[in-house]
């Protein structure tokens, strides 16, 4: 496997370390992660992963483009049972396997560790509910209920502004410089939260994690063809959707959002305003929890 800018370390999952101590230091540090696993999927793909909870279902929490582990837990804090978060391949200790990848690449990953984890319902954000929903196209029935929240759009076809995220966030972990970084985390947060200390302490633990874990260049390859090559497949969903979209967010349309609605049969609600987990987290929340414990 392929490092993400240089070798992966012997110990095994493609990290990247940097010297340099220019990030934001402001404030206490951040506290440590929950202790996460590497698990070997029957692809031969090491993905990292973390299991919380106890008892049935099982629910597996597949993050956005660039997202983590921590980013996908608050969706989760009220769901009951076991749930399973994990990284896709390019993100944390996951592995790195040579390019150019495709949906179906993501959707192989959140199968197998579905699949070892024995889950019954899946949640989706952003890129992970496009990996979610060609899952769904090749095997309608394999979950019982799924939650797509601020899906992005299916037809290969990104909007400019996805497009100069990816690449801003690529070029700042490549350059390993804490303060690049954290002006690309930056742009991401609502303008309300920037310069808080909920917002310092989001900032810290991002350019802490990219830093030490780097992103794979090939995650841009993700868009050379569609995430479902016929959308129309999802209409073979028999079990229970939900979906989660928002106005005026300009990578996560809300047409889409309606769409993939229409095609699953799902209840759908959509948020006036971006930046929901800052600006609406505890209905995000709640919303979340109720669905899939019921």
């Amino acid at each position: 496997m392929r490092g993400r800018f240089g070798p992966p370390p012997p110990d095994g999952g493609p990290r990247l370390q940097r010297a340099d101590q220019t990030g934001p230091r402001s404030g206490r540090p951040t506290l440590p992660g929950a202790a996460t696993e590497v698990v070997t999927l029957p692809s031969g793909v090491r993905i990292e992963q973390l299991i919380t909870g106890t008892g049935e279902p099982m629910t597996v929490f597949a993050h956005g483009l660039a997202g983590d582990i921590v980013g996908t837990r608050p969706l989760g804090s009220g769901v009951v049972g076991r749930r399973t978060f994990f990284q896709f391949r390019g993100h944390g200790r996951s592995d790195v396997p040579p390019g150019p990848w495709s949906f179906g690449d993501l959707a192989a990953d959140l199968r197998g560790v579905s699949d070892l984890a024995g889950a019954t319902r899946a949640l989706g954000v952003s890129m992970g509910a496009g990996a979610l929903c060609r899952l769904l196209a090749e095997t309608p029935d394999r979950f019982e209920r799924v939650v797509l929240y601020l899906p992005a759009p299916l037809d290969g076809q990104r909007p400019e502004a996805a497009i100069q995220r990816l690449d801003r966030l690529l070029a700042s972990v490549e350059s390993g410089e804490a303060a690049m970084i954290a002006n690309a985390v930056e742009a991401e947060l609502p303008p309300s939260v920037r310069n808080t200390p909920a917002g310092w302490s989001y900032l810290r633990q991002r350019v802490e994690q990219l830093q030490r874990d780097g992103l794979a260049p090939e995650l841009a390859t993700l868009w050379t063809a569609p995430a479902v090559p016929d959308d129309s497949l999802l209409r073979a969903f028999r079990g229970r959707a939900l979906v989660l979209g928002c106005r005026d967010d300009e990578i996560h349309p809300a047409a889409w959002a309606e769409r993939l609605a229409e095609l699953l049969g799902a209840d759908l609600h959509i948020y006036d305003r971006p930046a929901v987990l800052w600006t609406n987290r505890n209905d995000l929340r709640d919303r979340v929890s109720a669905f899939l414990n019921a």
